[in-house]
């Protein structure tokens, strides 16, 4: 075959190209008189697509913060909700679940009953309890930091008298000082709560506070304790001193019960019965982790609400990939008809603008998952809690901003891909 009828010259789109060896991305060559079209890579699918943001970096900038913003939003609620969770689940791990509280009802006639002096003792020798312990509330004594305050202003603080096993069986620990042990449960020595230590203005042991009428000793303070909270706000004083010295009638008014797990349910049924058998339906025993839970469900209540605020922040940066995509379009219908002219079909022209939203949309995603787990690891970091971001959320949020992305820059696409060549390239 000759020189001359090997070079062949064919014309597609007023583009002249010879032999078929020379390509032109996005064209149709006829080589041998076939029509093959020219394929885009999934590498040339992402460098047309990126070369589109590249052009345009701020705008990129503005339409993936959007996204971002919906996304950390999102990531930030789930993992400050899981941490917290978390550091829940640690600490009723520390403390423990199996803790049971009885306290007294009321009576046939609705007036407040009381449980029996040997309640306590009596729930003690049940099978699986593990240890029993009780307060009981000292009516009509008030405790002061000095004698010289007026005795409307108490504070909000109970005076209540507390057996010695108190901090093993509930898991009390002190911030500061002793515990009361036989000794100084005998005399007037008090133990504050934490908050009552704040009120009171007391920071260390040794100091003495106005209860009673009387001046005690302060031999130490609590630490905060989640399953005991009224424990906090409350002055503990020894069984024994209270019914010397402040006419304690000896009355439990709550008894701490810690029993063995596998026996909770079983243990939960006797020890209204056990602690009054005269009259089981004056006592109610709760749990004081089901009261945790219950909050916990609260927090995922709230959880859902804010993670419905970032689903709208996310439709919003949607909205704006939207908005810049129709833009873009219009600003670039010279490059759409130069590579209509030159044979990109309209499948590639779609796959250009899809591409280039989902790029678009997974940098807002990437942005937003790392600002995400910033701002949760700040904020358990400020609160002492362990950070905890489920891989889910993560893999969700990207999933969420590519799809989120392909709706967005779908309809641009397909103006895209509509434009005739001509009419591309007749745009000023």
């Amino acid at each position: 075959m000759s020189r001359r009828r090997s070079r062949r010259a064919s014309k597609e789109g007023g583009v002249t190209i010879e032999g078929g060896r020379d390509k032109v991305e996005g064209s149709r060559i006829k080589v041998e008189g076939d029509d093959v079209p020219a394929r885009l890579g999934p590498r040339d699918v992402l460098k047309v697509g990126g070369a589109g943001l590249r052009a345009r970096p701020l705008r990129v900038f503005l339409s993936a913060l959007g996204i971002a913003i919906g996304i950390a939003a999102m990531i930030g609620v789930v993992g400050i909700s899981t941490s917290s969770r978390a550091q829940l689940q640690d600490m009723l791990d520390k403390l423990g679940t199996n803790l049971l509280t009885v306290g007294p009802g009321n009576d046939f006639f609705g007036d407040a009953a009381k449980l029996p002096k040997e309640s306590d003792g009596m729930i003690a020798r049940i099978p699986d309890v593990l240890s029993a312990s009780a307060t009981g509330k000292i009516d009509n004594t008030k405790v002061y930091r000095n004698d010289h305050i007026d005795e409307g202003e108490s504070g909000g603080i109970s005076v209540q008298a507390a057996r010695l096993g108190l901090p093993s069986t509930i898991g009390l620990k002190l911030a500061a000082g002793n515990w009361l042990n036989e000794g100084t449960s005998r005399y007037p020595a008090v133990v504050l709560g934490s908050a009552a230590a704040e009120r009171l203005g007391v920071g260390s042991p040794n100091q003495q506070v106005w209860l009673g009428a009387k001046w005690f000793t302060v031999v130490g303070i609590l630490s905060p304790n989640q399953l005991a909270p009224e424990l906090d706000s409350a002055a503990l004083v020894g069984w024994e001193a209270a019914q010397t010295h402040l006419g304690f009638d000896g009355h439990p008014t709550n008894i701490y019960t810690r029993v063995e797990k596998k026996s909770i349910e079983t243990v939960g049924g006797l020890l209204a019965q056990t602690a009054n058998p005269e009259s089981p339906n004056e006592i109610k025993v709760a749990r004081p982790s089901d009261a945790l839970a219950a909050e916990q469900a609260t927090d995922k209540a709230f959880t859902g609400l804010l993670l419905g605020l970032g689903g709208v922040a996310l439709l919003v940066g949607g909205v704006g990939i939207a908005n810049t995509m129709v833009i873009s379009v219009l600003e670039r219908r010279a490059e759409i008809g130069l590579r209509r002219s030159l044979g990109a079909t309209r499948g590639q022209i779609r796959l250009q603008f899809l591409t280039e939203s989902q790029l678009l949309a997974a940098l807002g995603g990437v942005g937003g998952v790392a600002l995400g787990i910033v701002v949760t690891a700040i904020y358990a970091l400020s609160q002492g809690w362990p950070t905890v971001v489920p891989t889910w959320a993560m893999a969700g949020g990207i999933a969420a901003t590519l799809l989120i992305g392909g709706i967005a820059g779908l309809y641009p696409a397909i103006r895209a891909a509509r434009l005739a060549p001509t009419e591309a390239l007749a745009t000023p």
